[in-house]
């Protein structure tokens, strides 16, 4: 299991990548002393081994000693106002009033705030949205067999995922969002498509997708 955090990329006016959005993808593992020896190792070597039962405290651990440092390198300085992390609603999610996380925020000198996706509806999440099967798809270019040629792997994919094809899953986000609202907030829609691949080509893609006036009154009322 990993923690994957991405948000959206930001591009310069000559279209120049400035921030990939990518924050990391921090594995859930430990290092175990093998008990017997074999031809390759002697015995008490340590081995690279998945936690198969993620916890809560396994889980913000990793969201205090990982994440937090990642947002606090990577994130543009020009940023103003709140950093929201979405998860979904997993048992093993903190609350947002979890006191150790909120602690860590006051050292991090950020302000980080922690909200759930909807429940029962993974379209509202980039990661589920396209960016798994993406990088599944890179990973599984590479045939890994041990755990640190997957982890190699994993991390790999990550890294070579273009920020591009990237900004396209928070543009489908938005394209959802719409869709939603036309639902009357129901998860009973149709993924839109709008052929992004061919507006960039065409320099024509919007960064915003905005819904029409009538709908958003629509969906106040």
């Amino acid at each position: 299991m990993f923690l994957a955090a991405v948000a959206r990329p930001r591009f310069n006016d000559a279209g120049e990548c400035t921030f990939d959005g990518k924050l990391g993808i921090f594995p859930f593992v430990k290092w175990v002393p093998t008990k017997r020896r074999s031809k390759n190792r002697p015995a008490g070597t340590p081995e690279l081994k998945a936690i198969n039962s993620v916890t809560k405290n396994a889980y913000r651990r990793m969201l205090i000693r990982q994440l937090i440092p990642a947002i606090q390198e990577k994130w543009p300085t020009d940023h103003e106002g709140p950093i929201f992390i979405q998860q979904d609603n997993a048992t093993l999610h903190i609350q947002t009033d979890d006191v150790e996380w909120l602690e860590a925020i006051k050292e991090s000198n950020k302000d980080l705030r922690l909200v759930f996706q909807p429940p029962n509806n993974p379209d509202l999440n980039a990661l589920d949205l396209g960016f798994f099967r993406a990088i599944q798809s890179l990973k599984d270019q590479t045939a890994p067999t041990t755990y640190q040629q997957l982890l190699g792997s994993v991390k790999d994919a990550f890294n070579l995922f273009c920020p591009i094809k990237g900004n396209r899953i928070f543009l489908s986000l938005q394209l959802v969002l719409i869709q939603i609202m036309k639902a009357k907030g129901s998860n009973d829609y149709q993924l839109a498509h709008t052929a992004k691949e061919s507006l960039a080509r065409q320099g024509i893609l919007p960064t915003i997708l905005f819904p029409s006036p009538e709908l958003v009154q629509e969906t106040l009322d």
